[in-house]
């Protein structure tokens, strides 16, 4: 990621060691807990299972988005055994609509571009959820940090 939001440069070094836009992984805090990796203005919490319980980490990433204080909380989740490449990127409802409106695109614009598709689990709003790559959600990153 950091090579594609060109943060690295050839030889894989950080550009500037400082800058807080470089997505790094987080130091872990226990009950107040900061999410695993941090990707500004995102915090990603990463799952590497073969049973996804996406509703259920989706909670869990909103709150430590609070802890860290960042805006938006989301899953990468990779099945075990799989390449990286292939992981999937979860968003809630609430989180796809606040990041889809500080982008200042309409729900159809923001799934097309994004390539989002939705997971409707149920009648409970709570268990929905939106699912990128993680190639788009790079992109998506990318064009919410050069958003005014």
């Amino acid at each position: 990621m950091n090579k594609t939001l060109g943060l690295v440069d050839g030889a894989g070094k950080f550009v500037d060691v400082f800058s807080a836009l470089n997505v790094k992984r987080a130091a872990q805090e226990g009950a107040k807990d900061v999410g695993d990796v941090h990707a500004v203005p995102f915090v990603l919490e990463c799952k590497d299972v073969l049973r996804p319980a996406v509703p259920a980490w989706l909670g869990q990433a909103h709150v430590e988005a609070g802890h860290a204080g960042y805006p938006y909380g989301v899953v990468v989740h990779k099945v075990r055994r799989a390449a990286v490449a292939r992981g999937r990127v979860h968003f809630g409802v609430r989180t796809w609509t606040r990041v889809r409106l500080a982008l200042g695109l309409g729900a159809a614009e923001m799934r097309e571009r994004y390539a989002f598709a939705p997971a409707v689990r149920g009648i409970a709003s709570a268990r929905w959820y939106l699912t990128t790559d993680l190639e788009h959600f790079t992109r998506l990153v990318a064009d919410l940090r050069a958003a005014p």
